[in-house]
């Protein structure tokens, strides 16, 4: 299959890799990052996206994916699909679908989950929403780059599941980190401590799969000093995307509202940037109820 790809970096980079590994003719476009190996170079946005056959876009937010939209629907083939897998806010998936619906073009937005490790394995889960037309031309690259794909309704609703994924997690790794600062301070052993909610109605993958304490349960980035699997900046990003879809939809989120303000400090005015997601707990466990 004749494929662009237009944003190659930490994740996009792989993904592409992965497809050309696994001969597909693969384009890319980046202004920034070095082509992958067994990726050709385009000149232009517009230059990779021309004659192919999917054209697979991921972009750092929604500003940027309705620029490249501009650029590149008016130069993609009638019938080509249009596979955006960024994550960005819902009305920005919408307004590039309907762009390249009323261009004849088939348009999916897919976020993904599994971080660049994922990227790099060939393990992304994608969250995927469009017609089915072309979620089904799709598929042989979701199966190539991730090991599974949902298609989860029309346009938008691939982020609509995202964003509410993240949301979910970022407010169990809160509330995770919380639990495990207030058993340090009442004198109860972290090991103690996992070997009963893990095995309790408290338990949760930031628990066990992602375990925010060092040296407790499955390794995880935790026990290599926060170095991030998952930025606590990216969780920031998406928890504003959910607070500007839920503003959007009229609905009431006070715990994800919560969690990105938490998120927020931390990252902008406390030592988040750069560290891992669950380096909340540290930053819980240092500090006493004022």
């Amino acid at each position: 299959m004749k494929i662009g790809f237009i944003g190659l970096g930490n994740m996009g980079g792989p993904m592409a890799a992965n497809l050309a590994q696994a001969g597909h003719e693969v384009t890319g476009f980046d202004p920034a990052a070095q082509m992958p190996e067994g990726v050709t170079a385009a000149g232009d946005a517009a230059a990779c996206a021309a004659g192919a056959e999917v054209v697979i876009t991921m972009l750092p937010n929604g500003d940027i994916l309705r620029k490249v939209a501009d650029e590149i629907v008016p130069a993609m083939r009638a019938g080509a699909v249009f596979l955006d897998c960024s994550t960005v806010d819902v009305d920005s998936a919408r307004a590039v679908a309907e762009q390249a619906l009323a261009a004849g073009l088939s348009a999916l937005d897919a976020p993904v989950s599994g971080g660049v490790g994922g990227a790099e394995g060939g393990t992304l889960t994608f969250m995927v929403g469009g017609d089915e037309a072309g979620f089904a031309k799709a598929t042989p690259l979701f199966d190539i780059m991730g090991r599974k794909a949902v298609h989860c309704g029309p346009s938008g609703n691939g982020q609509a599941a995202k964003i509410c994924n993240n949301m979910i997690l970022g407010i169990t790794m809160i509330g995770t980190c919380e639990a495990f600062a207030l058993a340090d301070k009442l004198g109860l052993d972290r090991q103690a401590m996992y070997d009963v909610v893990s095995t309790s109605s408290g338990q949760s993958w930031s628990l066990t799969t992602y375990c925010p304490a060092p040296g407790i349960g499955p390794e995880s980035p935790a026990d290599r000093d926060y170095t991030p699997g998952f930025a606590a900046d990216l969780m920031l990003k998406d928890l504003r995307l959910a607070q500007l879809a839920a503003e959007s939809a009229g609905a009431d989120t006070p715990l994800g509202l919560a969690a990105r303000d938490l998120y927020e400090t931390f990252v902008e005015r406390e030592d988040g940037e750069g560290r891992d997601f669950s380096a909340m707990l540290p930053r819980f466990a240092g500090r006493d109820r004022g």
